[in-house]
């Protein structure tokens, strides 16, 4: 396994594996979507450790991460014990895979101590913390358009983005003006 090299990438492409209101779906449903998601990120040998007792398991933390980075996106409906708790489901599976530092004459990373399907959560926890050790954490944020919560890399340069794209936004903002405007015929 390859350590992560600061990118977001596998960060985005785990949070990524939920379902959602737009029809994207569940890919860690069963274990055959759990292994076809561990392939399809050059994780072979973790797929085939994979075993249907590990689909909860990887799925209780694809939903830690993915309501850690709805905090960092200030969701409104994900108030701070919900976060905090998410972040102790990370700290628990953090310590169930532990990670070693690889430094060579080209820098330092973190790599999974284990093989197989807990080496593949060790990298995702890797490359979170490389993130968090660079300053990008805060930038990987969930989308606040509660039916999407797809994760993305805020780009703006006031890190104040919420929504994965301009359609989300929209349907956030179409949804809220539906609201007042229903809430003022009363």
């Amino acid at each position: 396994m390859e350590p992560p090299s600061g990118s977001p990438d596998l960060v985005l492409a785990f949070a990524n594996t939920h379902a959602d209101g737009g029809g994207r779906p569940e890919r860690f449903a069963d274990v055959d979507g759990l292994r076809a998601w561990l392939r399809e990120n050059g994780l072979d040998e973790a797929a085939d450790d994979a075993s249907p007792a590990d689909v909860d398991g990887v799925r209780h933390l694809r939903d830690a991460v993915v309501t850690v980075l709805l905090g960092h996106s200030h969701d409104p409906a994900t108030d701070d014990a919900t976060v905090a708790a998410a972040e102790d489901d990370v700290r628990r599976v953090a310590a169930r895979h532990p990670l070693v530092t690889s430094v060579d004459r080209d820098g330092a990373r973190l790599a999974p101590a284990q093989p197989g399907l807990p080496g593949a959560l060790g990298l995702v926890l890797a490359a979170m913390t490389e993130l968090a050790l660079t300053g990008s954490w805060s930038r990987v944020k969930a989308c606040r358009n509660p039916p999407c919560h797809f994760a993305f890399l805020d780009r703006s340069r006031n890190t104040s983005g919420a929504y994965c794209s301009t359609a989300c936004s929209s349907q956030v903002a179409m949804r809220a003006y539906r609201r007042r405007k229903a809430g003022s015929h009363d």
